[in-house]
């Protein structure tokens, strides 16, 4: 059996469920995008091919296997996207959270089910229907459970909206001991640049005491601030409205001191150098293109 344990970002990875791009699928019809970054590339033709991004993700696999992760993969599905693993579940402690996510994407949970066979079933929740949460906005810093929502009165109008107040109440009930702090978050259908999909697509803690953060992702100041508070504005790392679209904050830690990023992310690679940490550059702007990055692509499951 798996024994699930994940309290914060950073603490060393022993196991992750980590995404697949083999048999990806055509490019997606303008009706079929999930977010405005997708959108924008299916309609300039660059959207990315199959090819370019198993080699990025086999990138990422490699790291892994460097500092001997346990790296479970998805069982494939034909012409299916299964990059994004954080969206389909996440661990809290030792449970584990089924996300009531997009309809059309139940079948990402099928193809991790044994995985799932590993855990105690009574560690393993799904939370009611009209519960939305996913992943990339569920973020852990010990006694701390950030949550990105979207609090706008037209949430159902927004397919970017992906976390609802029901779905921070939920966990609030489910971990009654820890401090649930949720993030009303910036999101736009059209505009790529000012859409955070996701509390990672704006703000991500790395080390014991660090984070990197874009100001204008959050709707609310006090909710900025709230983190500017916690973590220190000295230890914060701000990335401009361009690096929030080609993802800076959505980095991965291995480590306290280990973090997996983007090789052309190259004002916070060296940021993080400079901060002692040690910095695992790969390739992965192809997988850029549809509004997720490297935390996207990783489920983890154990965490020193």
């Amino acid at each position: 059996m798996l024994q699930l344990n994940v309290k914060n970002e950073t603490s060393r990875l022993r196991a992750v469920v980590l995404g697949s791009a083999v048999n990806n699928g055509p490019t997606p019809t303008a009706d079929e995008a999930y977010d405005p970054k997708s959108l924008e590339h299916i309609l300039v033709g660059t959207y990315p091919v199959e090819e370019d991004m198993v080699k990025e993700m086999e990138a990422f696999h490699a790291v892994l296997q460097k500092y001997d992760v346990k790296v479970f993969r998805p069982e494939m599905i034909e012409n299916y996207n299964q990059i994004f693993t954080r969206d389909i579940g996440f661990v809290i402690d030792d449970i584990f959270i089924k996300a009531n996510i997009l309809p059309d994407r139940e079948r990402e949970l099928n193809a991790i089910q044994y995985v799932i066979d590993q855990i105690d079933p009574k560690k393993v929740v799904r939370p009611p229907e009209e519960v939305h949460i996913e992943g990339g906005d569920v973020m852990l810093w010990n006694d701390y459970i950030f949550i990105g929502t979207y609090k706008g009165s037209d949430y159902k109008d927004y397919i970017t909206a992906r976390t609802n107040m029901h779905g921070v109440n939920y966990i609030k009930a489910l971990f009654p001991n820890k401090m649930v702090k949720e993030f009303d978050l910036v999101k736009s259908k059209i505009e790529a640049r000012d859409n955070a999909l996701h509390l990672d697509c704006c703000f991500q803690p790395v080390g014991t005491d660090k984070g990197i953060i874009y100001k204008s992702g959050f709707r609310e100041e006090a909710d900025y601030m709230f983190l500017v508070n916690l973590f220190g504005k000295e230890n914060l790392f701000h990335i401009t409205r361009d690096e929030m679209y080609n993802m800076n904050s959505n980095v991965f830690s291995i480590a306290p001191d280990v973090v997996v990023s983007e090789r052309n992310f190259t004002r916070l690679n060296t940021w993080l150098r400079e901060n002692g940490f040690t910095v695992e550059e790969i390739p992965y702007a192809e997988i850029a293109k549809q509004e997720g990055l490297l935390r996207c692509s990783t489920l983890p499951l154990i965490r020193d």
